[in-house]
């Protein structure tokens, strides 16, 4: 069926992306998952392939064209991109992929200067270099504005010194920079004393370690300590002090790309599941034939179909400028919706583990799809900003807007 939202672009892009997964990734992709990472050549075939940065300018990718050869890239080509990535059940695999690079360089693109456009970028999309965001610390995520990883300017001003830690940051263990959010004011400075940085990983004074974590071992979850780290003064991002501004800004589209992420491993859940009431019989029958089974695949339908329809209105208030992607009553819903698709992926797969049963707790056979997420979805309600935080936060900037 047709889609007002689509056109042959956009279907040019998820048939390119596809074509990538199934043949490159998904006969493998477990192995990998139980490896903990992706080998190097298949992260070269993905840039080969033109999907790692491919919303930006081919000025800054070496004039080589989008993925698909998408003539302009829109906010509906980045959600199709992250669903078609979503079509591997291995989420590690998937950010390992995609992820790191794409969080580490945003703020370089929106907020770099040319020159450090120029020097990062086209880099990044050949896949020579790789990047991650370094926000998260280990005494927290969500409170940004007072975060504890401190940068000093050196007396002569030509770089900085950096102490702390960075935790959970995924594609940590490979990385070659980390964009990295630091207090270059005083303690007490708040959200105005923040800033980024580009941190090069292989400096002195860099400790990296793997965190062992529940699933996603693919994305080399990572613990990043700095000592005493030197890094260049003009590895800043825009002014000393806009660091909370640049760390707001890119908490919007991370969230859409994880409502999209999850509503995309809620359908596997519902799919696999669906398949297997139709070929696994109790009793000398089907298991779709039992009322019961087939009441939880309708709430699973009903609650990822109203949930994408909410997606797709989201992508298109930010697609046609009607809300930009910063306008704070689109934060508000990404907020909101990022909770929502976290709470149907959650339902799905514990649907899906009751339809599956025993098969649900194997690496093998019909249910391993489902036993992967089980593992890996937590990262969906948590990461990005908690639910409880982000209910709130939503809340309250829809009721400063509203009127009696």
């Amino acid at each position: 069926m047709t889609s007002p939202f689509y056109n042959s672009s956009h279907d040019a892009l998820r048939a390119h992306v596809r074509q990538f997964i199934e043949r490159e990734v998904l006969p493998h992709a477990q192995q990998w998952e139980d490896d903990g990472a992706v080998p190097p050549d298949v992260y070269r075939k993905f840039a080969d392939a033109g999907l790692i940065l491919p919303h930006i300018p081919a000025q800054y990718r070496d004039g080589r064209p989008h993925a698909a050869s998408v003539s302009s890239w829109d906010a509906f080509h980045t959600m199709i991109l992250v669903e078609e990535l979503s079509r591997c059940p291995y989420t590690g695999v998937q950010w390992h992929l995609s992820s790191g690079t794409a969080l580490g360089c945003n703020p370089i693109y929106v907020f770099g200067t040319d020159e450090q456009r120029a020097k990062f970028l086209p880099a990044a999309s050949r896949g020579e270099l790789r990047f991650c965001l370094g926000v998260t610390e280990p005494e927290g995520g969500s409170d940004v504005a007072n975060l504890r990883t401190t940068a000093t300017l050196s007396d002569d001003g030509t770089h900085y010194v950096v102490n702390g830690a960075k935790k959970w940051i995924t594609h940590g263990l490979w990385a070659d920079y980390m964009t990295t959010a630091v207090r270059t004011g005083a303690p007490s400075s708040g959200a105005k004393g923040l800033s980024f940085l580009l941190i090069p990983l292989k400096a002195p004074g860099v400790r990296r370690r793997r965190l062992r974590i529940s699933g996603l071992h693919a994305s080399g979850s990572t613990l990043v300590t700095l000592d005493n780290v030197r890094v260049p003064a003009e590895n800043l991002l825009g002014k000393p002090g806009s660091g909370f501004a640049m760390i707001m800004a890119n908490f919007n589209p991370e969230r859409l790309a994880l409502a999209t992420n999850a509503l995309a491993l809620a359908r596997i859940c519902a799919d696999d599941a669906t398949a297997h009431t139709l070929r696994r019989k109790t009793f000398g029958k089907p298991l779709a034939e039992n009322q019961t089974i087939r009441a939880k695949l309708a709430s699973m339908e009903r609650a990822i179909g109203s949930t994408h329809a909410w997606l797709e209105q989201l992508t298109y208030e930010v697609s046609t400028g009607q809300h930009a992607m910063q306008d704070p009553v689109v934060g508000a819903k990404l907020a909101l919706l990022k909770v929502q698709a976290g709470k149907v992926l959650e339902l799905c797969c514990r649907e899906a583990q009751q339809i599956f049963g025993g098969l649900s707790m194997t690496k093998d056979g019909h249910g391993r799809h489902v036993e992967q997420i089980s593992r890996d979805l937590r990262v969906f309600v948590v990461g990005g900003g908690s639910e409880e935080i982000l209910d709130d936060l939503g809340i309250r900037i829809l009721l400063s807007r509203a009127r009696l």
